[in-house]
């Protein structure tokens, strides 16, 4: 007889868990390392969510809550019940945050929104940045254009690493299966060269039509032995001493990037490219052209011959 009323007691109250409304407005919860049951129990009330404490307890040692408890931050919906608190809680669907990488950055620009994201765990100074890549695992010294551009999403307080850790990841895994399609008279010994190439691409059109002919004309240089003289890698060369023109004696200025200088590719990536511009270096285009200029429109006119260039330049340029 008692254990039948006790059944229906509890069968009672467990139809008021999940069926009553308990969050009046929408309420974000934080649950921090070491917090347990007890503490959320505390911080759920604080924030008027009104929960049983003993009901909310037994259902939520049911669940295993009590030792799956994950840490960040919950969003909890208007008018959601005490049951859907603990399955949200239990499945760990915290709040998600994000951040964006745009195609053609350089490390110094992504870094720079990572240090002004309120939301990361800022671990990395800026003197520490040399030990980055083996905190990420890269056997690269140079951390430029080893970054995936794309849209992250993470939860509060995830580390600049791990982010920069997933971003490096994704490039890799980009890369070597961008690689593994590559056309194979490509004048590139490795995906690093590619990557390379890619950002020089990258840096040089925002149109996709015409990432195929930007790499072919390079990649027919690099053949021939051609200096590529492409102006981003001059202004990444230059650094903090660009301030937005080159002159004539930045061309001549020799610096490891200047490739109106130095012979084939730069020794790294000039910004992040994106899968089109990798894509595109590695399946260049096979027309004749060794030379482009922009028309002001976003766009580039391609010549076969130096005079054909001149042409061009003169129409578009002076």
């Amino acid at each position: 007889m008692v254990f039948g009323l006790l059944s229906i007691w509890a069968g009672m109250h467990y139809h008021i868990i999940e069926k009553k409304p308990i969050v009046i407005g929408e309420t974000v919860i934080e649950i921090k390392k070491g917090d347990t049951l007890e503490t959320v129990i505390k911080t759920l009330r604080n924030q008027r969510v009104m929960v049983n404490r003993f009901w909310f307890k037994l259902f939520a040692y049911r669940k295993h809550l009590d030792r799956t408890l994950k840490v960040g931050e919950y969003v909890l919906a208007k008018g959601a019940t005490a049951a859907d608190v603990l399955q949200q809680l239990t499945e760990g669907r915290t709040r998600q945050y994000s951040i964006t990488f745009p195609e053609g950055w350089t490390f110094k620009q992504m870094f720079q929104a990572i240090k002004e994201n309120p939301n990361l765990q800022h671990t990395l100074s800026d003197s520490e940045l040399k030990d980055l890549m083996a905190k990420i695992g890269s056997d690269k010294n140079h951390p430029e254009g080893l970054f995936f551009p794309d849209t992250y999403f993470f939860e509060k307080n995830t580390s600049d690493v791990d982010l920069l850790k997933r971003a490096h990841d994704r490039m890799q895994a980009v890369l070597r299966e961008e690689w593994r399609k590559r056309d194979q008279n490509v004048p590139l010994d490795d995906p690093y060269q590619a990557l390379i190439l890619a950002s020089i691409v990258e840096k040089e059109t925002g149109a996709g039509e015409e990432r195929r002919q930007i790499a072919g004309v390079f990649a027919r240089r690099l053949k021939k032995g051609m200096l590529l003289q492409t102006d981003p890698t001059v202004i990444y060369g230059m650094g903090d001493d660009y301030h937005g023109d080159i002159r004539h004696k930045d061309l001549r200025e020799p610096t490891p990037y200047n490739t109106y200088v130095i012979e084939g590719l730069p020794p790294t990536p000039i910004a992040m490219p994106g899968k089109q511009s990798i894509a595109a270096a590695l399946h260049p285009d096979d027309g004749d052209a060794l030379f482009f200029v922009a028309r002001g429109n976003g766009r580039h006119a391609f010549s076969a011959t130096l005079a054909e260039h001149e042409k061009y330049v003169d129409r578009y340029q002076r």
